[in-house]
């Protein structure tokens, strides 16, 4: 097992990965971006990512990978959902963009959902699954 995860500093790492996220959420929340806009372009999801890929494999063979797994997938898949009614948006010339808000609001749900379940269960000392 990696010295790391077992001292906690690799711990304290996903912590803060997910509290980036989390404030990018907030920030989408409270402030004029919207949720989505915010996770994928905020500057605390971007700078979380990055730490992602930097520390990644000092968690791998950990229980922590599956964190960080979680974490990159989260940002990637809302990536390619973002992707997805844009084109929508686009294909439909414009008329889409008044359809396109409910998949949004189902993606930013969807952000909150990993993020919360994903802190969670790192809180609890539990890998992620899926």
């Amino acid at each position: 097992m990696n010295n790391n995860a077992t001292s906690g500093t690799l711990f304290n790492w996903t912590q803060g990965i997910y509290a980036l996220h989390a404030f990018s959420l907030l920030t989408g929340i409270i402030g004029a971006a919207t949720v989505v806009g915010a996770f994928l372009t905020g500057w605390p999801s971007l700078i979380a990512v990055v730490l992602n890929y930097v520390k990644r494999s000092e968690a791998r063979g950990t229980w922590l990978e599956s964190h960080f797994r979680w974490q990159i997938r989260t940002f990637w898949f809302g990536l390619l959902w973002l992707s997805l009614c844009a084109l929508f948006v686009i294909g439909t010339f414009g008329i889409g963009i008044l359809i396109a808000w409910l998949p949004l609001g189902v993606v930013a749900v969807w952000f909150v959902y990993r993020i919360v379940r994903g802190w969670l269960a790192l809180r609890d000392g539990r890998p992620m699954y899926a």
